[in-house]
């Protein structure tokens, strides 16, 4: 954190509660401080000119000053509030979900990773303008877990190092990665994974988002990828993320 008494920042804000009788605490993610947490004096009056700049998913450029516990939000202003994201419900869950796998995996006072934050951005972008939320949101996870250190190996056997060859494996929540069949035989808590969905996982982690965005795969592999992406999430952070299944509500 810096040691300057107001600065500005590029900022996304990720989540916002009510705090006194007028007030609104913000989580925010910022490029230049990483997660912060900033109080908007007066944001849930009526009157208040900052309250709409203040919204989830909102981009904004905002001015912070310290004060004696938290940061105080002086000036803000929109870049891009998204607005698409709130209009469509699926839209909104995988925007939320994008959210949610930041907070948890980000803390206050760690070093601001500004990839991270491109990340996020450009996750938001693609969620508000392409059809597909699926594809971007299996794209951030494996871009996510590459700038918090989990890259999952997905090219060589977690277990014994040798090169996966083009066959159905096994993935190891435990090891990080796929287990050839060889070493799965005598290993315990292996999920299958068949060789089509391997192929994407693959994809999404060594290509472009460009390049990934032509990848069209059946229905069968995008469960497969979704529910092996949720299981080694939940192995990673002890407990299972909530908005999977508000999405799985909407989608039925």
């Amino acid at each position: 954190m810096t040691d300057f008494r107001s600065f500005r920042a590029s900022a996304i804000v990720l989540r916002h509660s009510d705090w006194g009788e007028a007030d609104r605490l913000l989580t925010l993610y910022t490029r230049e401080h990483g997660m912060v947490r900033a109080l908007a004096k007066g944001a849930r009056k009526v009157t208040s000119r900052k309250a709409g700049h203040l919204e989830p998913f909102t981009h904004v450029t905002i001015q912070l000053a310290k004060g004696r516990d938290l940061l105080i939000v002086t000036q803000v202003e929109t870049i891009n509030a998204f607005l698409p994201l709130r209009d469509d419900l699926v839209k909104t869950g995988y925007a939320a979900y994008a959210v949610e796998l930041l907070l948890r995996f980000s803390y206050e006072g760690e070093s601001p990773n500004p990839s991270i934050f491109r990340l996020l951005l450009e996750t938001l972008s693609r969620l508000e303008r392409e059809e597909d939320t699926w594809l971007a949101a299996r794209y951030y996870e494996m871009r996510l877990l590459d700038a918090v250190g989990f890259r999952p190996h997905l090219f060589e056997c977690a277990n014994c190092g040798r090169e996966i060859l083009p066959e159905d494996q096994f993935f190891s929540f435990t090891a990080g990665g796929v287990i050839c069949p060889r070493c799965g035989e005598g290993l315990p808590n292996l999920t299958g994974i068949s060789l089509e969905t391997l192929k994407y996982l693959r994809h999404f982690q060594r290509s472009s988002y460009k390049d990934a965005s032509r990848a069209k795969p059946g229905s069968d592999v995008r469960r497969e990828a979704e529910i092996l992406m949720q299981g080694y999430f939940t192995y990673l952070l002890e407990r299972e993320l909530n908005v999977p299944g508000f999405l799985k509500k909407i989608r039925q």
